[in-house]
């Protein structure tokens, strides 16, 4: 978790069928970001977790799945407490507050409605949504943080496509376990800055941390200007890859990926 980036200076990038756009974060770069361009538009759609535990747990079942990511079409998107539920107990900003699309990972469906994590506090927060509010897209990636092997795995299905050290965090703020998906993508300022040329947000937030230099504490996934620092405690919560690494990362993989992290 590093320092903020504000509204203004996020970077959005392309629409929520590919790649897209990180903001909430602690994990935030230094100010006066500036425009650049997109990376390449992958041919898939969006993808999405199937749970959310609380903490760390092997991620089990049939590989072989899609997963179902909802991107919001209205500018308010209502979430309810249950499938039947009439009163909304919260409403959603599409763009949110960093100007990306909303995204959100579904979990089931009921009648009209949809279940889906919410990128809120706390962690492994759930609501249901109008079926007719979102557009629902599937693809079959997904991403596993393993904390003590300092390493990250990007599968497409039953195969890995992606195999990467990285730098976790160290305490008293260490990487928080769990079942989440990747929320928004940026570019920051300088490519060759302490966030790399890519950030990813995570829909889930630092345990320990709840604001960090003016960012609400969003778990991110980075790259780093300080490559020694991969394989080691060295973060306040974010996820460190290589600048390679989290380019390629960032042209493969579409928002609402299911993001296991392991103890």
């Amino acid at each position: 978790m590093e320092r903020r980036w504000t509204a203004r200076q996020a970077l959005l990038v392309l629409p929520a069928t590919v790649a897209l756009a990180f903001a909430g974060s602690g994990c935030r770069a230094a100010d006066d970001r500036v425009s650049a361009a997109a990376p390449s538009s992958p041919t898939h759609a969006v993808a999405t977790a199937t749970d959310a535990p609380s903490g760390p747990a092997p991620v089990a079942g049939d590989r072989s799945e899609r997963f179902a990511v909802a991107e919001a079409v209205v500018a308010e998107l209502a979430v309810y407490d249950g499938a039947t539920a009439t009163v909304p107990v919260r409403t959603l900003a599409h763009p949110n507050e960093e100007g990306a699309p909303l995204v959100l990972a579904v979990l089931d469906r009921a009648g009209d409605r949809l279940q889906v994590a919410l990128p809120v506090r706390p962690n492994g927060s759930t609501g249901w949504v109008d079926a007719a509010d979102v557009a629902v897209r599937t693809h079959s990636f997904r991403i596993e943080i393993r904390l003590a092997e300092r390493e990250l795995r990007v599968f497409d299905g039953d195969e890995i496509v992606q195999l990467e050290p990285i730098g976790v965090g160290q305490e008293p703020t260490p990487t928080p376990g769990g079942s989440f998906y990747l929320y928004e993508l940026l570019q920051p300022p300088d490519p060759n800055g302490p966030y790399g040329p890519y950030a990813f947000g995570l829909s889930g937030f630092s345990e320990a941390l709840t604001t960090f230099d003016g960012g609400d504490g969003r778990r991110g996934l980075h790259g780093t200007d300080d490559p020694a620092s991969i394989g080691t405690g060295s973060t306040h919560g974010c996820i460190r890859l290589a600048n390679d690494a989290i380019v390629q990362l960032a042209h493969t993989v579409p928002l609402g990926t299911p993001v296991a992290i392991f103890g």
